[in-house]
């Protein structure tokens, strides 16, 4: 199941290596959608509003460990297109210390804070009660979240994509069953919708653990090894702090949107909640793509292989600009048939609402494509902190236009909606600015 990225045909390489990725992260998709789609049908606007909110934070903060996980996946494939396993079994044990200890720490202070945090957000009363009981056992999955990522993305700098697929598709399985279960036949609200994603998510992030532990015996510590120095702690962290951070400001600037939708009152909410899940399934295949992208550039970086690198790029540069045209024109034209689907047909105003926000931020999918192509490189190349950068200049954007745009009433939240693209040319432009540069310096 493992793949060397560094033979063998660019674009061939990239695509199988990305599908079993693309696909996983799809199936990841269906934890919220199902949610979303049991709770907006069975349980009303309100409980929509509340779990659409709920993902969005939950998104956050998941998103300090995926992007841990992340930094130090390319660490390992970096050392991994080297040859050196011990240097990679050292990163190994480091980031696994380290993201476990921030996971705990990060469970406490979201327990400590949960009411604080749904204040900050400004949470309507009439959600706020659905809300804070959705959140309170949703955050005992984060645990399970960092499981699940940290081996999936050592499995993937091996070059295999495929296994971390096999354990998302069955808990996605298990997440729909039991959304079906708890919430329609048991009605056990929106509580029953938080049970089934923590259990879901607890067999993916066990089953892959165990998994690896028995199927690639080459990893595990031996007798004898020193595992621990200070210059792999040093590079662990700096490169996991950077993706991580990445991330959480992406996160962060979206849940500052979020509190600015929640002013707008449930209507707008509840729309901006089906949007999103609508949103982020139409280009999580870029995004993903990004990510085995960074995989393909780091193995490829590690075994000094830089023409495979500019031909990939080159490559990949196609592939996801093709993907992003094809599904903004199918999100501008199936709008309001994909609102209907989380959405009664009788509730009109979120329905106009959710169109709006898809036809804007649906025709401009390019842009966020190649930006997830920028940031995958820099972090390939060892150089997290310009994807860093590229995040905070597109975000910062974006959360600054939208603050001042929305509360011009002649503008209102159309504001909010057309800041987002507008935040990714700009930090393409940037991205692509600063490579070139690297290009003339013959930096990679």
């Amino acid at each position: 199941m493992k793949k060397d990225l560094t033979t063998g045909n660019v674009t061939g390489t990239m695509l199988l290596f990305a599908g079993p990725m693309i696909l996983g992260n799809l199936l990841q998709q269906c934890y919220n959608i199902a949610d979303t789609l049991i709770v907006g049908r069975c349980l009303g606007a309100s409980a929509l509003a509340a779990v659409g909110s709920a993902y969005t934070l939950m998104t956050f903060l998941t998103s300090i460990i995926i992007g841990l996980c992340m930094g130090s996946g390319a660490v390992y494939s970096i050392y991994y297109g080297k040859k050196e396993v011990l240097q990679m079994k050292k990163s190994m044990l480091t980031s696994f210390l380290f993201i476990g200890a921030v996971t705990i720490v990060l469970n406490i202070l979201v327990f400590w804070g949960i009411q604080g945090i749904l204040n900050i957000l400004q949470v309507p009363e009439n959600v706020y009660e659905l809300m804070y009981k959705y959140v309170w056992i949703i955050f005992f999955g984060i645990v399970f979240v960092f499981l699940y990522n940290y081996f999936a993305f050592l499995l993937r700098a091996l070059g295999n994509s495929l296994v971390p697929l096999c354990f998302l598709g069955a808990a996605a399985v298990l997440n729909i069953f039991l959304d079906a279960l708890f919430v329609i036949k048991f009605q056990m609200g929106v509580e029953g919708a938080a049970f089934a994603t923590v259990i879901a998510q607890a067999v993916s992030g066990i089953g892959i653990g165990l998994y690896t532990w028995v199927k690639e015996p080459e990893l595990r510590p031996r007798k004898g090894e020193k595992l621990t120095d200070r210059r792999t702690v040093a590079e662990v962290v700096r490169n996991s702090s950077a993706a991580c951070v990445q991330q959480s400001v992406m996160n962060f600037g979206i849940l500052m949107i979020q509190g600015l939708v929640n002013r707008f009152g449930t209507v707008v909410m509840a729309a901006f909640a089906a949007g999103v899940k609508i949103d982020s399934f139409a280009y999580m295949p870029a995004q993903e793509f990004g990510n085995a992208f960074s995989l393909f550039i780091s193995q490829n970086h590690g075994a000094g292989k830089s023409e495979r690198i500019k031909q990939g790029m080159r490559r990949a540069a196609v592939v996801s600009m093709s993907f992003c045209g094809v599904i903004s024109a199918g999100i501008f034209m199936l709008a309001p048939a994909l609102m209907k689907i989380f959405v009664d047909e009788k509730e009109r105003e979120i329905i106009q609402a959710g169109i709006g926000y898809l036809r804007i931020e649906g025709s401009f999918y390019c842009g966020i494509g190649l930006l997830f192509l920028l940031y995958g490189f820099y972090r390939g190349i060892g150089k997290p902190e310009m994807s860093l950068v590229l995040t905070i200049l597109s975000l910062g954007t974006r959360v600054v236009l939208a603050y001042m745009l929305s509360p011009i009433p002649q503008i209102g939240v159309w504001g909010i909606w057309w800041a987002i693209p507008i935040g990714w040319f700009l930090a393409d432009g940037a991205g692509l600015g600063y490579m070139r540069r690297l290009k003339e310096k013959k930096a990679f």
